[in-house]
């Protein structure tokens, strides 16, 4: 929807100069008569933005938190859509961070309601956010668990043919299904595996449907960081096959907590075989008229399938979510004879499309699949420059291949374009150093900037340090959760660690709580938000989550969050000089301040921070209490 600038625009004056008197006026006097605070950080981190567009730049924003850099960055972001005649593109960290910046009570609508504005502004959430009518339907089949029926009730009646094409309209966002478990909604969501282009049921889609809803959007496009990358990763190749880029051309990119965006890269460029899939898409394609070669080399890759499941399994090592793998001798024979089966496959194939013996689209799905197969192990068994390890995805176990660096990727793709890009985050920087972000993301040339919070932290924040034994920690949280019932929020630093305290609840300490995954998580925090409970359990808010005044004054931290020892990471370890000062401790500082960060988020907050820690945490305190806001109260 083409809108127009909000200034007028005169022969003698660019742009960017009539860009830059009309944000002094919003932001020195406008906003500051409808009750805005006047920030002077705010004032100049608009004014960067305004630069890196007119250069265009790469930009790294830092911001402290209540510096207001949404509105920062929405004012140029808005008039340069407008004056290209192309939407801008913020991309957050997470979909709940996308929920978080299109509530009714955030900035966009406040910029609407203040200003008078009208933007148009439009979601592009990740795939696996919408539902899958394919999917669905052998769900239908087979399973009659309750969620099914709530996820009918939420399909309209045009996607069945009851009405009218002209009564089409976006739906099947995972958001619209609040009480669906994480767990339920990935039997019914997008699965790669999905064959899209030639599905029959395309055009009554959500997923199409809402492709086709932001492709015409006028002002903004907001998506998930994975979500940007899957399309920068994909463009090329959809293109090759006659398919549209998953986004349209912008005028430029906001990166909004853009530290999380080389972990959105690497997971972009992951590969993924499961233990069960093969399996499941080899029944679809088994069937009667099927010429008995191929049947013979079905049943023998299933086989073979399995045995490397079965070896794989014994040989996978460690503790956590991510678990590394032995590659013996045995192990990489299995793969390379895979890679052989399914090579052979995909050649019978080619006779198989010519009888019709196979339904198309089965036979399309597990072609693409087999070809996706095949050059992963081949990754797998090269022992190149790749990252793998095992774990338990969608309840499966999962071999998953990553590139240990995405630097030259990101470069080429993204960073040596003209587009403008700009990281906003209160933490993009170590004490002012941007190297570490930089190195990791492949950027040479940058402008950046990094200006403190505007607010007294001495005044509305404490911050409690208990030495703890690991083994108590939950213990201790539970005594902390007993003194009040003031709204709290718990951060562990991995799934695992948030299930374990959660098994050591009674049923009575489980009543007023939330953890992440049970549902929706946007869901959980509008209940959080609203009192309905008081403590919300989580491992992936350490960032975005803006919960103001009384909705969040405690936050207990229940461990220093360290990156894991898990493949990736020690991939990591093993490729720097100084792996603890390069990798963990960058990794550590950036993430515990964000998760500081959620308690004081406007001049009416106020509350308390409280670190568990165990004794070897509590050794490691020079390294961290500098980057604290208020000096630590040690119990």
């Amino acid at each position: 929807m083409k809108q127009t600038l909000p200034f007028a625009l005169s022969k003698d004056r660019s742009f960017f100069e009539s860009l830059g008197d009309w944000m002094g006026d919003v932001l020195y006097d406008e906003l500051p008569e409808k009750g805005f605070e006047c920030r002077d950080e705010q004032i100049f981190m608009a004014y960067q933005i305004e630069k890196a567009l007119k250069d265009k730049s790469g930009l790294f924003a830092e911001a402290g938190v209540g510096t207001g850099k949404t509105i920062a960055y929405l004012l140029p972001a808005i008039s340069y859509a407008r004056y290209t005649g192309k939407p801008a593109l913020i991309s957050c960290a997470d979909e709940t961070l996308i929920d978080q910046l299109v509530k009714k009570e955030g900035d966009i609508q406040k910029l609407q309601d203040t200003l008078g504005w009208n933007i148009d502004v439009r979601l592009a959430k990740s795939r696996d956010q919408y539902l899958c009518l394919k999917r669905l339907e052998h769900e239908q089949k087979t399973n009659d668990e309750d969620f099914i029926e709530q996820i009918e009730d939420g399909i309209p009646d045009f996607v069945y043919g009851h009405q009218s094409l002209q009564a089409v309209y976006p739906y099947g966002e995972r958001s619209a299904f609040p009480d669906v478990s994480d767990e339920d909604w990935q039997k019914v969501n997008y699965h790669p595996i999905q064959q899209c282009a030639v599905c029959d049921i395309r055009n009554r889609c959500g997923q199409t449907i809402h492709r086709q809803n932001y492709r015409e959007a006028g002002d903004l496009i907001i998506c998930s960081h994975d979500f940007l990358m899957e399309h920068i990763w994909t463009k090329e190749s959809r293109v090759r096959e006659g398919q549209m880029p998953l986004l349209p051309d912008v005028s430029m990119i906001v990166l909004d907590e853009g530290h999380l965006l080389e972990f959105a890269a690497q997971r972009a460029l992951t590969y993924e075989v499961q233990s069960q899939t093969l399996v499941s898409l080899i029944d679809r394609v088994a069937t009667d008229g099927v010429r008995e070669r191929t049947l013979r080399l079905l049943e023998k890759l299933q086989d073979t399938h399995d045995d490397f499941f079965k070896e794989l399994l014994v040989h996978a090592y460690g503790e956590g979510e991510r678990l590394h793998i032995n590659k013996t001798d045995l192990v990489l024979q299995i793969g390379k004879e895979l890679v052989k089966l399914v090579e052979q496959l995909l050649e019978e194939f080619v006779f198989e499309s010519e009888l019709y013996t196979i339904d198309e689209y089965d036979l399309r799905m597990v072609e693409e699949y087999l070809e996706q197969y095949v050059f992963s192990m081949q990754l797998f068994v090269q022992n190149g420059d790749a990252v793998d390890w095992v774990e338990e995805k969608d309840g499966l176990e999962t071999l998953v291949i990553m590139p240990r660096l995405v630097t030259d990727i990101l470069n080429e793709k993204l960073f040596t374009s003209k587009l403008p890009v700009v990281f906003s985050s209160a933490t993009l920087s170590i004490n002012k150093d941007f190297t570490y972000i930089s190195d990791a993301l492949g950027i040479d040339k940058y402008h950046s900037f990094s200006v403190s919070s505007p607010f007294d932290y001495a005044e509305v924040m404490k911050i409690y340090g208990y030495s703890v034994e690991t083994a108590t920690k939950s213990q201790k949280a539970r005594e902390l959760l007993a003194q009040s019932d003031e709204p709290t929020l718990i951060l562990f630093k991995s799934k695992q660690d948030m299930v374990s305290f959660e098994n050591s609840l009674t049923v009575e300490e489980r009543l007023n709580m939330a953890c992440e995954g049970e549902r929706e998580l946007s869901s959980i925090v509008r209940d959080f938000q609203a009192g309905e409970i008081s403590t919300l359990c989580s491992y992936h808010l350490w960032e975005g989550l803006d919960l103001p005044a009384e909705a969040l004054t405690r936050v207990i931290i229940f461990d220093l969050p360290f990156p894991p020892h898990d493949p990736l990471f020690d991939a990591k370890r093993k490729f720097s000089n100084d792996p603890f000062n390069e990798v963990d401790l960058p990794f550590m500082l950036l993430r515990l301040q964000q998760g500081i960060g959620r308690l004081i988020r406007t001049s009416a907050d106020h509350g308390s921070i409280h670190l568990l820690l165990s004794d070897e945490e509590k050794q490691l305190s020079d390294t961290f209490t500098h980057v604290l806001p208020v000096e630590v109260i040690w119990s």
